[in-house]
């Protein structure tokens, strides 16, 4: 996954081998302009977590920018994590149904999904431990929280698992997008949405784990399905490609109603 990326990045370091037919000016251009590719992915790449935090102001959760950039910094180790624990799920090599549906599911949403809340759960231990979300956020009355934000109490486990979705987002669309700028933008509209309210759904199960552990059981179980099915349409032929982006946002809208539960 972070194989393309990778290779830009050593490019900006490594010196640049001088030929007879190129002058030092050839060398400032190619590296000014692998610098400006990699700025530009960087952006693309961000633009959900942008949206996300500026959506966050809008309906004035109580968030503010340090803690939300301490969940994306989580979520961006996640894929460590996943890539640990798919070590310990061997391949299936197969071209049954059976195979891919294994592999699409187990190995690949399982796994990053398993990620996501292996995290979570370190993240959300630390908030008990050394208080850090009243230390990063100031206390928003609940007179001042907007529209469906009133009359119930902010699940700081499921906004956690959001932001740390997209961190997850983040890091993914960028190595795949060092290869074809493309993808980046196309992961953008799709793939950012659905890791954001999958890590929702994460999050709320990290919360609800000791409280109600079927519950939470059943919050990761929906993630893993979600991220599952929106694999298999994302490389099906044709128009069955479409319902991709409908399962993406569709989980997005419904994760949102997480974040805030009435009391």
């Amino acid at each position: 996954m972070t194989s393309s990326l990778l290779y830009y990045l050593s490019r900006l370091r490594e010196p640049l081998v001088r030929s007879e037919f190129q002058t030092p000016a050839h060398y400032r251009l190619n590296r000014f302009s692998l610098m400006r590719v990699l700025l530009l992915l960087i952006f693309i790449s961000a633009l959900p977590v942008i949206a996300a935090f500026l959506w966050f102001r809008y309906r004035r959760f109580p968030v503010r920018v340090y803690w939300f950039l301490f969940c994306l910094l989580a979520g961006a180790l996640s894929p460590l994590l996943a890539a640990v624990v798919q070590r310990f799920i061997p391949p299936a090599n197969g071209i049954e149904m059976k195979d891919i549906l294994f592999n699409v599911f187990i190995r690949i949403a399982l796994a990053e999904e398993g990620g996501k809340l292996l995290i979570l759960l370190a993240l959300l231990r630390l908030f008990d431990l050394f208080d850090l979300f009243n230390l990063f956020n100031n206390v928003v009355k609940p007179e001042r929280l907007g529209g469906a934000a009133r009359g119930g109490s902010f699940e700081r486990g499921a906004a956690a698992g959001f932001i740390a979705g997209l961190g997850f987002a983040l890091i993914e669309s960028a190595s795949y997008g060092a290869s074809d700028m493309r993808i980046a933008v196309l992961r953008a509209f799709t793939a950012a949405p659905l890791h954001g309210a999958c890590g929702a759904r994460d999050g709320d199960a990290a919360s609800l784990l000791k409280s109600s552990p079927r519950l939470a059981l059943w919050r990761f179980l929906s993630a893993v399905m979600i991220h599952g099915t929106y694999n298999i349409l994302v490389v099906s032929p044709g128009y069955i490609r479409f319902f991709s982006l409908v399962v993406s946002f569709v989980s997005l809208l419904s994760a949102t109603r997480l974040l805030y539960r009435k009391e």
